[in-house]
């Protein structure tokens, strides 16, 4: 990758560059590409990425707390130790093709988020706190949940079909109202599904 920049513009393309310590709260960005690109420790909150396409590109340790995403796409794309907060991911460009999962998130925060309804199989939401986030009627086959706080997070008509939920946490799934077929589960977590069905639980003593 090429030298760091330090703006980004709106209609415009950038390939191979890194963008580090860069402050663009509050900022409007439009109809931009960028391909293969990393941001290092950058502040995007409350931003909008309107119409923009992000292509294989790297978020590490950045602030997107309550950025809008209206129309802009996504392929490949992760975000590690990030905050990512408040996100309504729903308003984002999910019709064009992706190979393998378009977005991922690693050790990140993504509470209050929003991907209702969206198909993103294959998406990788591991070690993360995603609490109070909205996953009902989405399509999350194959996706990777491992290691993440689940709290008070939303799974209604979900299709977890062959999931990876091993070591997350916190988790409220209701066999009978999602799909869960080979999905994968650890103890004592495990247990709280039980919860949701119609049966006594006797404890031996």
């Amino acid at each position: 990758m090429s030298s760091q920049h330090t703006i980004i513009e709106s209609q415009a393309y950038y390939a191979d560059q890194v963008f580090k310590g860069l402050n663009l709260d509050q900022q409007r960005i439009e109809s931009s590409e960028f391909n293969d690109c990393k941001f290092i420790r950058c502040s995007f909150s409350e931003s909008l990425f309107s119409s923009c396409r992000f292509v294989n590109c790297t978020f590490q340790d950045c602030d997107l707390s309550l950025i809008q995403l209206t129309g802009s796409s996504f392929s490949a794309t992760r975000f590690e130790d990030s905050k990512v907060i408040g996100v309504d991911w729903t308003q984002a460009n999910w019709s064009a093709p992706s190979i393998g999962a378009p977005i991922g998130f690693i050790k990140s925060t993504l509470n209050h988020a929003t991907f209702i309804g969206l198909k993103l199989r294959e998406i990788e939401i591991i070690d993360c706190i995603a609490v109070n986030v909205d996953f009902r009627e989405a399509d999350l086959s194959q996706s990777d949940f491992s290691g993440t706080d689940l709290s008070k997070s939303l799974f209604s008509n979900t299709d977890l079909t062959a999931a990876d939920l091993s070591r997350a946490r916190n988790y409220h799934i209701a066999p009978g109202k999602n799909t869960l077929k080979q999905t994968k589960f650890s103890l004592p977590e495990a247990i709280s599904l039980l919860y949701n069905l119609d049966i006594d639980l006797i404890e031996e003593i």
